[in-house]
Formats: structure tokens, sequence, C-alpha cells
């Protein structure tokens, strides 16, 4: 038995790992943490500072602790608080969500946009791509709180606009920074016409690829 853990800061990050679980690895057995107040507690002003890396640390010693072969944090503004928990955990794979989905984007050798719709995504998520990539980011600003409010189509157009703005800005691919935005992918694909990138889709395969597709 394969047992991997979703660790999520963002109650809309669930279904969208999940579903991409089920479909592309569904003999994973899949564990499901959630505590949305970091993602609130970050938003206004907590910062990661190391009450927020000891509850990261807490969290995933409690998954492993339940039998779980790897870690995805779901999550994309919290990367030096993860890149702590692999540190200690030097032995299971702990992937942050966005780690893959980088080494996708910096494969493609072009223009990268990268669309967020958590406003510190954009302050923690540029510095951990490559030099090499040249990154042009925009905020959907509203489709985090569109969605908050059951409104997914509003959601997504608020992030196909941020993503419009970057394909005419001369990127070659859009990236998507939160693994709740996945459900915008075809949308975007098709408005821009570009390669769209997720964090989910990468996540999964990054995963069973390190774990031998077990």
């Amino acid at each position: 038995m394969t047992r991997v853990a979703l660790i999520h800061a963002l109650s809309h990050s669930v279904a969208p790992i999940n579903e991409a679980m089920a479909r592309d690895w569904p003999r994973a057995v899949r564990m499901n943490l959630l505590d949305d107040s970091l993602s609130a507690d970050l938003a206004t002003g907590g910062g990661l500072d190391t009450a927020m890396h000891d509850r990261f640390q807490r969290l995933a010693q409690y998954a492993i602790d339940c039998g779980s072969r790897a870690i995805l944090f779901t999550c994309s503004a919290f990367g030096p608080c993860i890149d702590a928990v692999a540190r200690r955990h030097a032995t299971v794979p702990v992937l942050k969500p966005n780690e893959a989905m980088i080494a996708d984007a910096a494969a493609l050798g072009t223009r990268v946009g990268l669309v967020a719709t958590f406003g510190p995504t954009l302050v923690s998520m540029p510095p951990e791509f490559p030099a090499t990539v040249q990154l042009e980011c925009a905020l959907a600003d509203g489709a985090l709180a569109a969605l908050d409010a059951g409104d997914a189509r509003l959601h997504d157009d608020r992030v196909v606009q941020a993503a419009l703005r970057l394909a005419r800005a001369g990127c070659g691919a859009i990236a998507l920074a939160q693994f709740s935005m996945a459900r915008a992918r075809p949308r975007v694909a098709a408005e821009t016409g570009l390669p769209v990138l997720t964090t989910v889709d990468s996540a999964v395969a990054a995963l069973k690829r390190r774990l031998g597709g077990a």
C-alpha cells in the first residue's frame, strides 16, 4: 500500500488534487489533512514565523506517523516551511505544490506567465524558478473571493483575464499557481492558445515517478 499525505491550507485545493490522483494514480491511497487557518493566518500578516514552521512540522510528523510514504503540500505560499519539513524528513519524498510544475516550466524553454489567485504566492513562488526562466506574474484579482462565494464561473473568468494579459505581454506558456485553479485550465488553454501547466498535474506525475508508480 502506498499512502500519500495531501496537506491543504485551502479547502479549494482538496477536490482538484484528489480528482487528479484518482484519475492518474488510482492505486495510491490518499490521506487528506486540511487546516485552512494556515492560509487565513498568513493572509492577515502572521508571516512564516517560528510558530508557522512548528505547525507544518507537526502536520508532517502526524502524516508520517500514520504511515504516509510521501507528503504533498498543496498551498504554494509556504515554501520555506515545506523546505524545513523536507530537511527534517530526508528519507521521505516531501513535495512543495509547485516544484514539479516549476521543473516542467523550465523545460519548456519559453517565457512563462505565472497566474495566482492568492497574493502571497506571487511573493514566495517566483524566487523558486531557475534564473534561466523569464517569468511574468499576474494576480487574478477577486478570483479566490469568487470561489469562496461559490461563483466558480467568475473565478475562471478572472483567471482567464489574467492569463490573457500575460499572453499579450509575450509569454509562450501559462502556469497556474494554485491547485484550486486547475479547474480553469481548459478555458485558459482555449482562450490563450498557449500550453498551460497546473501544479496539480505536474505534482501527481512527479510523486508517481518518485515512488515508482507503486
